[in-house]
C-alpha cells in the first residue's frame, strides 16, 4: 500500500493521474470490510452477543507491523456491529493494542480465543495457523463459521467436520 500511494503521489506531482491505481486502492479498502458484510449475512445484521475470534493482526507474518493491517478496519467494524472480538497474533499483540486499544480482547494463544466463539476469521497467514487442530477448534467453538481471509486452508479440511467454510475470494 505504501508503494502504491507513493506512485500515485509521484504521478500527481508530474501532472499525471493514474486512475487505475486509485481504483486499486479503493478496491483494497472495500475488501478490508467486505468480510464483515459476509459475516453479517451468516450471523445476522446485528452481531450483538456474537463472539468472533480473529487469528492474525499484523499486516503480514513475521512482523509486528500494524500499518495498513486489514485487521484494524475488520476489528473496528465487528465491534461497531456489536460483536465481542477476541484476537490472537504471535508478534503484533502489543502494537495492535496501540491501534485498537481495549476495544478487543487479546488472547494468549490461538485456541484460548476460540472458546465459545461463533466464528473464526483468519487475517494473517502465520505459519502456526497452517494446520490447526480442527477437532480442537470444533470442540471450543459455539458455532462453526470459518472465514479464511488468506485462503490458507482447503475447504476439504474443514467441511467434512461440519464447519461452514468461506474462503474469501474463492468461488
Amino acid at each position: 500500500p505504501k508503494d502504491v500511494a507513493a506512485l500515485i503521489q509521484t504521478a500527481r506531482e508530474n501532472g499525471s493521474e493514474v486512475g487505475i491505481l486509485k481504483a486499486a486502492v479503493e478496491t483494497n479498502e472495500r475488501q478490508k470490510v467486505k468480510l464483515v458484510e459476509v459475516i453479517k449475512g451468516d450471523l445476522g445484521e446485528s452481531l450483538a452477543g456474537k463472539k468472533i475470534a480473529v487469528w492474525g493482526l499484523a499486516f503480514k507474518p513475521q512482523t509486528d507491523d500494524m500499518r495498513e493491517a486489514p485487521s484494524i478496519p475488520l476489528c473496528e467494524a465487528l465491534v461497531a456491529a456489536g460483536a465481542e472480538v477476541v484476537a490472537y497474533d504471535p508478534e503484533a499483540r502489543h502494537t495492535a493494542r496501540v491501534e485498537l486499544g481495549d476495544s478487543i480482547v487479546y488472547a494468549e494463544d490461538p485456541y484460548r480465543g476460540l472458546e465459545g466463539a461463533d466464528a473464526l476469521c483468519l487475517v494473517t497467514e502465520w505459519k502456526e495457523f497452517t494446520a490447526p487442530d480442527w477437532e480442537r477448534v470444533w470442540a471450543l467453538m459455539r458455532d462453526h463459521f470459518v472465514y479464511d481471509g488468506r485462503n490458507l486452508w482447503e475447504p476439504r479440511e474443514t467441511e467434512p467436520q461440519g464447519f461452514k467454510y468461506r474462503g474469501i475470494g474463492r468461488s
